[in-house]
């Protein structure tokens, strides 16, 4: 089965993590986001893949090159101005010909079962299929509004409270008909939610929306990432991690209360400023702040507090699993090191 991987964009409120990088090679747990989705690709049967390319082009195909290396057979195409996400996708066509294929993007984070996507598409000889994902906090979201049978009757693009509808979310992983790509126009921006899709409901097209079981998470920000880091070390998100280290299982949720604590420094200019900026990425995450910053989860305890004697933080991460702590950890004083280096800035030049 085919695949075309959107990576393209530059990630711009990612910035502080990803520094002058392409969003699909910012790292999690040890490999870039985009190695991820390649091996969810070629585990659900996806070994014929394209990634549609712009920004630091190079970057991304000389670390993935042919493929071989992760057990598919890769292709690239390349934007020489910016095409919207259908006309990336569009750009591909002499790689897709008359098959259905699939869309994703290459700088989320998910596990959903691909292949379960395509059999339904194909079962119901739908125009274009679209992942869904059930969100308690859909604001930043497209919405996709489905009847009984599964049959989307229409979108609310990122909706305050008072236009929210359903809990469903648009995902961007799309199964397609090849033949719905011919509305797609030449050598013009054009995107899937903003123009396709409302074009295709217009026209009565078989548009469906399938819920997905399992983890899906679009690194946008500097929160959602560390989010999704903390949720891949727990293990919500199953992922292929980097050699030794596996992330734990959900099985042991209950465990009694943690023990032993990794602690790591970060030498900063200014305790309170940056203080005040892991406060607000956090708050969203139930971050507690009546004794330094304080993250509770299942199983662990992170507290990141400014030292008195010298301009850093102490990050401690109190957990049963050492090396869970101290990945936990490393990930904190990255994204507080990112942070104090500010936007388009190296985060590695930071002691």
């Amino acid at each position: 089965m085919k695949a075309v991987i959107m990576a393209g964009g530059m990630g711009t409120r990612l910035r502080p993590i990803s520094g002058e990088s392409p969003k699909p090679m910012v790292p999690l747990l040890g490999k870039p986001l985009m190695e991820h989705i390649l091996e969810l690709l070629r585990r659900e049967g996806f070994e014929d893949i394209c990634a549609a390319v712009r920004y630091r082009a190079g970057d991304i195909m000389a670390y993935f090159g042919d493929g071989s290396r992760f057990g598919v057979d890769m292709q690239y195409r390349v934007e020489e101005e910016p095409l919207g996400t259908a006309g990336a996708v569009k750009n591909c066509r002499d790689f897709y010909g008359d098959e259905d294929f699939l869309v994703i993007s290459g700088d989320a984070a998910c596990d959903f079962r691909l292949s379960r996507l395509m059999e339904e598409h194909k079962r119901r000889g739908a125009a274009v299929t679209l992942a869904l994902y059930r969100h308690s906090e859909p604001l930043r979201y497209g919405l996709a509004v489905t009847d009984g049978e599964g049959r989307i009757r229409g979108f609310v693009e990122k909706p305050d409270w008072s236009r929210v509808v359903t809990d469903l979310v648009n995902t961007g992983i799309y199964i397609i008909s090849p033949k719905i790509m011919e509305l797609v126009p030449e050598g013009r921006e054009f995107d899937f939610a903003k123009d396709l899709f409302p074009l295709l409901l217009k026209r009565g097209e078989l548009m469906l929306g399938l819920p997905m079981e399992g983890y899906w998470c679009d690194v946008g920000t500097p929160l959602s990432y560390y989010h999704c880091c903390a949720d891949a070390l727990e293990g919500r998100l199953k992922l292929s991690t980097a050699p030794g280290f596996v992330p734990r299982s959900g099985e042991d949720r209950d465990a009694p209360a943690p023990a032993g604590e990794e602690s790591l420094d970060c030498a900063c200019r200014s305790r309170a400023e940056l203080m005040g900026q892991l406060s607000e990425l956090l708050m969203d995450m139930g971050a507690d702040y009546s004794d330094g910053l304080q993250l509770q989860g299942p199983r662990f305890h992170l507290r990141i507090s400014p030292l008195a004697s010298r301009s850093a933080l102490r990050i401690s991460v109190a957990s049963q699993d050492a090396e869970f702590a101290r990945e936990l950890a490393l990930s904190a004083r990255d994204l507080a090191r990112a942070l104090e280096a500010g936007p388009g800035q190296n985060a590695a030049s930071v002691p």
